[in-house]
């Protein structure tokens, strides 16, 4: 069910969210957004055939943008997020759907900023959003009906895959499909770095080692079986493959990811306590 929106800080993420509503039967004319300059206000507004404001030129351009919205989508950094709500409560509809994409504001400390009967959601999209190929991590507050708990899912169904957890989970959630894509491109960068080290240029090491993992994960997206048995397929008995993995095996990678993880996730815990 397609409702009035706002979306608050509309950067990437927020652009992404933006264009797959867009390409699912949202009007230009049912979204305002706001923006820090006035150049990407009006460089949005020009593609999108939205309403969008700018913070520096309009001081009150998040209320503007609010202000008879039936879900706002607040895409600013964690820091700033209570500082929002404080500024757009006083405009805010009563019966409004207010969900964050900022990682570590809890329900708890969002529904403190905002009226009693203004319920609040927690959606933790990752870039891949960027080309509809997101995957978005959904938690509702206790008061959400069905409605709006489908209202949200379409919403991030259309930029990806949606996944509703409960909330001591979302963090959790974050340190994988959040902050994935990082790692993913990472790899990609040390692999880039290998590639150059056996002679290849920038652009034919670009080549191999991205379309090396994006041909990987598509096989694996379509194949019936598990990342370990498409491995074993690769893996010959005592080949080059099997000996480089063998290599990757005593760098305990398992206790890297696991450790990485955790790195992230207590830094979610401490954004949490800050706010």
């Amino acid at each position: 069910m397609q409702k009035s929106v706002a979306i608050i800080g509309c950067g990437s993420m927020g652009t992404a969210i933006l264009a797959g509503m867009l390409s699912h039967g949202y009007l230009p004319e049912q979204i305002k957004l706001t923006v820090r300059t006035t150049e990407n206000a009006n460089a949005l507004a020009k593609k999108y055939k939205v309403t969008a404001y700018a913070t520096e030129y309009q001081p009150n351009a998040n209320s503007l943008a609010v202000e008879g919205a039936e879900l706002v989508i607040i895409a600013v950094k964690p820091i700033n997020v209570t500082k929002v709500l404080d500024e757009i409560s006083v405009v805010l509809s009563p019966k409004a759907l207010v969900v964050s994409v900022a990682a570590g504001i809890t329900i708890a400390t969002m529904a403190k900023h905002v009226a009693d009967t203004n319920q609040v959601v927690r959606a933790m999209p990752n870039t891949p959003a960027l080309v509809g190929k997101g995957v978005t991590g959904i938690s509702f507050g206790p008061g959400i009906d069905s409605e709006q708990q489908q209202v949200v899912e379409e919403l991030f169904s259309a930029v990806g895959k949606t996944l509703v957890v409960d909330e001591d989970r979302i963090d959790s959630l974050s340190t994988i499909s959040g902050s994935g894509p990082a790692y993913v491109f990472f790899f990609i960068e040390e692999f880039i770095k290998a590639a150059k080290e056996h002679g290849f240029s920038d652009d034919e090491a670009h080549l191999m080692v991205t379309e090396t993992f994006l041909g990987a994960s598509l096989l694996l997206s379509k194949s019936q079986q598990d990342p370990a048995e498409l491995r074993r397929q690769v893996t010959s008995p005592n080949g080059t493959t099997m000996k480089a993995i063998a290599v990757l095996e005593e760098g305990n990678l398992e206790e890297l990811f696991v450790k990485a993880t955790k790195a992230a996730l207590a830094r979610a815990k401490e954004i949490a306590q800050e706010n």
